[in-house]
């Protein structure tokens, strides 16, 4: 079902058995988990339908630290969420990710890879994905033009990514859940606070305004937080009447240990001969699946380096485009064109038989940091409620990781005889820890609630409830603990199904 919250009379009371804030991709999953049970869902969306400009001002924040994009460009504000402009990218995160490593600090998380398997597998359908596979012999076999490049796989190895179509969760399961009799969508329903009983250990309600100036109550037995990692922790932090330092933030973690994925161009690769490398290729819309180069557990540890991948883009095609984060500005029709002439130039480099050069372009995780964080502006939003500020923070880690990951690969490269690889002049220095200009992330928002069996530590146990709160849990990438080399939608929707399973479990 679904309701106009704006058309409802002013100071309507909404009642129901779980209350989801939030309809991108983790609060849609969750949803849908529980269609056509016995329980009342409450399903809210702050925006409309579509996009709207009004509705994607509310997401403006300021940045300080490293440089980033926009807040506002980075998360779409209306039904799907970001799945409106996601590319698909989906690949598991790796048995060490979430092992406790001595040269990572505030690692481990307080489940295991194995613990995710049977919802990553479930999660494939709610992503349009195929089978739960991701070793390359699979996809070398099913597609033998898949040349792999010839690593003895002992150091370097395939790490092998599926791609969605890409679902859009707002197109694609819009009618279902409108005409889920137990699903009560609401739209225009922004919450803008968490009440909490006086001593802050159980939620009793969330205040819902909109543009049009009605401010409405939901009541329910438990709720789920499913916004982003930014404003999942926003909304915390500003839900301070019960906590002074807001809701979940005893030991001063809510907004901490912001994490993105630093996506940057590292080296050029030239080889002896040219080359296809089909396995590593990607078209947007149409690759099933593609390899990027990847460190195995064995030499992190050895090398006390964070898990990153190294994807392939032709040479003459990489040198004409320009950082990412100096086009990402805005999401907006102008810069999809860009975009667009990018993507076309690159099919085009693809489409020849071979190249000897190509460009190495890393994707890896951010060492957990509690400097790197989300706190609230002085400034307020057109609903009263402070804006976020992003503090992003890097540290020699990374860029000492990035700098090995290419020397081993250089190494494995010349053992081959196949080729070399020149670092950029950014890494060249071991004692140079700065970060150049073109320095971006991959719009992975992750952190900020995050996941320990210690509430010294982490904002939510091990079922993604915030600690000391009775009826309060938050689903998706903030509750991450450590981020990984792969793109994050996969594990957030493996990670919510599981949620659900907990949540039904415990209201059986």
């Amino acid at each position: 079902m679904h309701t106009d919250a704006r058309e409802l009379p002013d100071n309507s009371l909404i009642e129901g058995d779980l209350c989801i804030i939030g309809a991108g991709a983790a609060g849609i999953s969750l949803a849908l988990e529980f269609l056509n049970t016995q329980h009342k869902v409450i399903l809210l969306e702050g925006g409309g339908f579509e996009y709207e400009s009004q509705m994607q001002d509310l997401y403006k924040g300021k940045t300080t630290g490293q440089r980033y994009f926009p807040l506002e460009s980075a998360r779409l504000h209306y039904f799907g969420g970001t799945t409106g402009h996601w590319a698909g990218f989906c690949s598991t995160l790796d048995p060490i990710d979430f092992e406790k490593r001595d040269w990572v600090p505030y690692s481990g998380w307080p489940i295991k890879r194995s613990d995710l398997d049977p919802y990553y597998a479930r999660a494939h359908k709610n992503l349009d994905l195929g089978p739960y596979e991701y070793q390359d012999t699979y996809w070398i076999e099913k597609e033998p033009k898949l040349d792999s490049l010839p690593f003895n796989h002992a150091d370097v190895y395939n790490k092998m990514w599926q791609f969605s179509p890409p679902t859009r969760f707002g197109t694609k399961y819009k009618d279902t859940i409108v005409k889920a009799p137990n699903i009560h969508l609401y739209t225009y329903a922004n919450v803008t606070n968490i009440d909490a009983n006086e001593h802050g250990s159980t939620i009793q309600q969330v205040t819902v305004k909109n543009f049009a100036g009605k401010t409405h109550t939901v009541k329910a037995t438990r709720f789920v937080l499913a916004c982003c990692s930014i404003q999942n922790a926003r909304l915390l932090l500003a839900s301070n009447k019960q906590a002074k330092q807001g809701l979940g933030n005893d030991n001063d973690l809510v907004g901490r240990y912001f994490m993105e994925h630093i996506e940057i161009k590292s080296a050029e690769l030239w080889l002896t001969k040219p080359e296809a490398l089909k396995l590593y290729a990607w078209e947007f819309g149409k690759t099933k699946a593609r390899a990027e180069l990847a460190i195995s557990a064995e030499k992190q540890r050895e090398l006390k380096i964070l898990n990153g991948t190294a994807s392939f883009t032709p040479l003459e095609v990489a040198r004409k485009q320009p950082a990412f984060i100096d086009v990402w500005t805005a999401d907006t029709a102008e810069t999809k064109k860009k975009m667009s002439k990018f993507d076309a130039e690159e099919k085009k480099a693809l489409a020849k038989n071979g190249h000897d050069s190509y460009q190495l372009f890393t994707r890896i995780e951010q060492a957990p940091n509690p400097d790197s964080r989300i706190t609230l502006d002085t400034e307020v939003d057109a609903l009263g409620m402070p804006r976020a500020m992003l503090h992003w923070v890097l540290t020699p880690l990374e860029k000492r990781s990035i700098r090995e990951i290419y020397k081993l690969i250089g190494t494995e490269l010349g053992i081959i005889e196949k080729g070399r690889v020149r670092l950029m002049e950014y890494l060249r220095d071991e004692n140079d820890n700065s970060w150049p200009e073109f320095t971006g992330g991959g719009w992975h928002h992750m952190g900020t609630t995050r996941m320990s069996d210690n509430p010294k530590q982490g904002v939510v146990d091990a079922n993604c409830k915030i600690h000391g709160i009775s009826n309060l849990f938050v689903a998706g990438a903030a509750c991450y603990a450590t981020a990984g080399a792969p793109n994050p939608t996969l594990t957030l929707v493996a990670l919510t199904i599981r949620l659900a399973d907990h949540l039904k479990q415990i209201t059986a």
